[in-house]
């Protein structure tokens, strides 16, 4: 017994030293990829020296007598710190993800081929400025000298996640930049999703007015009634009904309903700010993601320095500050996308028609590769009116009759887009004017910018709009008959006509992606915009003070009350407030009392250490359901977010629409009261089930964590504990301080997209300006930059955002001086 006891001590104590040393050699190959910033290299690609200041946040402030060599020095930094990035957002651009991930992303592959983005951003590089493909092919050698670095000095192939993922890294070229701003395209675009859902939900509704309740038009101009969708597509009887989205991968940049990008973005021009100077401040909001998406660069231009957000893969300042002018952006929400039902020839299925009869598709053969699994071969296909996209996307086949197939016209598929021409030129303007002319050449992803210099402000929707017919069938709303020529685009509006408001009489422009034009169809934006809330609650902050000052931009930046509370509590709490009778401690009657008196007293603030943000917003998410499921079934599921202008409407009755709280099903006629209070009950059982019965003890901080998940680690067990970043955060999906919900179970409140970056910019001090980003600089998670941010940003400070090199050299944790090799 003796004997067997010591040889399983042993054999115990041998595989503990195993798991040790495993541990220790996984380290080790891990903490090879760790940059060193402190040392003097020789680089291929670089022209003369320069060198890159590394401050006490990471953030580089990189030096050179030549632009090329900033650029270069730009390049260099992003693959230091974001290799693994930067590759992963190539593979997705090209549809190539499943040379490594196998079929999880097949379906994302498929998609992106189909739009040939990567073909559109090589043609594209031509298009581009001298200058701009300049500092193009230098940031490329930035990147391939890095790569060159890692194979020659077996730094560990440059990032952790390459000894999981092992594959061969090719080099850089300009047209993978072009081809990543393509993707932020991808990522920012809504209204393909809204089209196909506006439809969907058409068919399920028997009252075509109630249409108008549940998918609202942003307040203002009325519009006319169309059609109903089964009207417009009349051989909707031959749709397979059986047909399913489908399930979207992590890696897939496809946004779902509500998830397409937000921001906010303000200034003050000089007689409206404190200290004389104009203010700007700008927080653009994405998916969270570990590491944030954004990364912080100051680059010594010959023109003047410019600092700022950059993404890893562009070359540029997308949101930021030079000595002379800064600029900030928000999703204009500008409806660049129609969806375009073709009908195909039922004896020559390659064959489609067109207002001129039958045309052949033009097409393509590609080859996908799929990690262990036999290549995929698939046939691209393209009308007039755009790529052909796969019934499975957003669940396009669902609407479209049997013998059809969906073409997507798109802005963003140019082939000689000079998107970022546009944005590379702005980092030289010097004025307002300068820059509004400079950004004529810009086309997608449409912008709404701020600008302001040292005396003037400005606002511009940016981008290319598209001109529709009259006499369109949906005025772009809903999917369209293709081979009818008013559906089909006209060419573009001209940039002369887009939105534009200069030194406004009040001092003070701003946008929250809400309504910014009420121009008449054809010549209009939108009719779905991405804000009617935090406009309101923004408007009451910049009114309620004479002047401004950087401080109080900030405060707004940071600003937690929900005007979309403060609005529908009267309302649908109006016959429950102080109704309640006594009722033992832990009963559902109880409860009932204890929340309503809590809301009774609550101000709207969505602060993490509050019970009641998360009362009411479990409140609203079952009654919404309420009052939809038994009309949408389970089309439901899709209005994942409460929609505040559809609960107003609804209890407000307005054109009827209080017929929402009656139950289809049942022979009763229930009120809207009735509805609330039974909403209200479903919230807390939920509440009490998941987080306990104490609602005193509540606190929406547990509930609205914020989830940075890294991309492909992220669902990794025990991995993920490592790579993924959590945070408890205030704010909700209609404050100032947006943390848009998830929407889905098992953690519907999770905060997973919000401001990623934040900069407040003051002109009366320009090195006082400010700024972060959601998680940390690098993209090692052995890093100590790899959150290191992330703890100020939950807080709501900042770092500085200052030109001055003497400051970053005295604050500097290393000096990288590269040399030509």
């Amino acid at each position: 017994m003796a004997i067997l006891f010591r040889w399983s001590l042993r054999i115990a104590l041998a595989m503990i030293g195993l798991l040790i040393a495993g541990v220790f050699l996984i380290y080790y190959l891990a903490s090879q990829s760790l940059p060193d910033y402190e040392k003097t290299v020789s680089l291929p690609g670089a022209i003369e020296p320069s060198e890159i200041i590394r401050d006490t946040f990471n953030v580089p402030h990189i030096v050179a007598a030549r632009d090329e060599d900033v650029f270069f020095g730009l390049g260099y930094a992003h693959a230091q710190d974001r290799l693994w990035q930067i590759m992963l957002m190539r593979r997705t651009a090209q549809g190539r993800l499943s040379e490594i991930f196998g079929p999880e992303t097949l379906q994302t592959d498929k998609l992106l081929r189909r739009l040939d983005l990567y073909s559109l951003a090589q043609s594209s590089v031509a298009a581009q400025s001298p200058d701009a493909r300049r500092a193009l092919n230098a940031y490329s050698k930035g990147i391939n000298a890095r790569i060159h670095e890692i194979n020659r000095d077996a730094l560990g192939r440059g990032a952790p996640e390459m000894f999981i993922f092992p594959t061969d890294v090719s080099p850089w070229r300009p047209a993978d930049s072009l081809a990543i701003l393509k993707l932020m395209s991808v990522q920012l675009s809504g209204h393909l999703a809204n089209e196909v859902l506006r439809a969907k939900t058409s068919l399920k509704l028997n009252d075509p007015a109630r249409l108008s309740d549940i998918m609202p038009d942003a307040p203002g101009q009325v519009i006319a009634d169309l059609e109903q969708y089964s009207n417009v597509i009349p051989k909707l009887g031959n749709t397979p009904k059986t047909a399913q989205s489908q399930t979207a991968d992590d890696l897939s940049p496809f946004p779902s309903v509500k998830m397409a990008g937000a921001s906010n973005v303000f200034a003050a021009a000089p007689f409206r700010a404190a200290a004389g100077g104009t203010l700007l401040a700008n927080d653009p909001h994405l998916g969270l993601t570990a590491p944030a998406i954004w990364y912080l660069a100051h680059l010594e231009l010959t023109t003047g320095g410019v600092i700022g957000a950059t993404i890893p893969g562009i070359p540029a300042v997308l949101s930021g500050r030079s000595a002379m002018l800064g600029w900030g952006l928000t999703s204009s929400y500008l409806d660049d996308q129609d969806l375009l039902i073709e009908e195909l020839d039922p004896e020559r299925p390659e064959y489609y028609r067109a207002p001129e009869g039958y045309k052949k598709f033009r097409s393509r053969e590609t080859i996908i590769n799929i990690k262990d699994h036999a290549p995929v071969t698939i046939t691209l296909r393209w009308s007039d009116n755009g790529p052909i996209l796969p019934g499975t996307h957003y669940g396009i086949s669902e609407i479209t009759p049997r013998g059809h197939v969906a073409a997507l016209s798109w802005t963003a598929l140019g082939s000689a887009d000079t998107s970022f021409t546009a944005g590379f030129n702005l980092m030289s303007a010097q004025t307002t004017s300068q820059a509004l002319a400079l950004l004529k050449d810009y086309h997608s992803p449409s912008q709404n910018i701020i600008l302001a210099d040292t005396e003037q402000i400005a606002m511009k929707t940016i981008g290319v709009m598209p001109l529709r017919a009259a006499s369109h069938q949906t005025q772009g709303r809903m999917p369209s008959l293709g081979w009818r020529t008013e559906n089909r685009w006209k060419g573009r509006i001209e940039y002369a006509k887009n939105p534009e408001f200069i030194d406004p009489d009040g001092g003070i422009l701003g946008n929250t992606n809400n309504k910014v034009s009420s121009g008449e169809f054809p010549e209009h934006m939108s009719f779905s915009w991405g804000d009617s809330q935090r406009i309101q609650r923004w408007k009451r902050l910049m009114q309620g003070r004479k002047v401004h000052t950087r401080e109080s931009f900030i405060e707004a930046q940071l600003d937690t009350v929900s005007f979309t509370a403060r609005a529908l509590l009267p309302l649908i709490g109006s016959d429950l407030w102080f109704t309640s009778q006594a009722a033992p401690q832990g009963t559902l009657a109880r409860n009932r009392k204890t929340a309503l008196d809590l809301l009774a007293e609550w101000n709207g603030e969505m602060n993490e250490h509050m019970p009641e943000p998360l009362i009411f917003s479990a409140w609203m998410r079952a009654l919404q359901n309420r009052l939809i499921r038994d009309e949408l079934g389970p089309l439901a599921d899709k209005f994942a977010h409460m929609e505040p202008l559809f609960i107003e409407r609804v209890f407000r009755n307005i054109d009827g629409a209080a017929q929402w709280c009656d139950v289809i099903q049942s022979a009763k006629q229930e009120t809207c009261d009735e509805i609330s209070r039974l909403a209200l009950d479903d919230a807390l059982v939920w509440l009490a089930e998941k987080y306990g019965s104490n609602m005193e003890a509540l606190r929406w901080g547990e509930a609205h964590q914020a989830l940075h998940r890294h991309a492909t680690l992220g669902r990794v067990p025990l991995l993920s504990y490592f790579v993924n970043i959590y945070q408890p955060t205030s704010g909700g999906d209609n404050t100032l301080l947006r943390g848009k919900t998830s929407g889905a179970e098992p953690e519907p409140f999770f905060n997973v997209h919000a401001a990623g970056y934040r900069g407040v910019y003051d002109f009366a001090d320009p090195d006082s300006s400010v700024f972060v980003i959601a998680t940390g600089q690098s993209g090692h998670f052995l890093s100590r930059h790899y959150d290191d941010l992330g703890q100020l940003w939950r807080r709501g400070e900042y770092i500085p955002m200052s030109l001055d090199l003497d400051l970053a050299r005295a604050a500097a944790v290393g000096v990288t001086y590269i040399n030509p090799e």
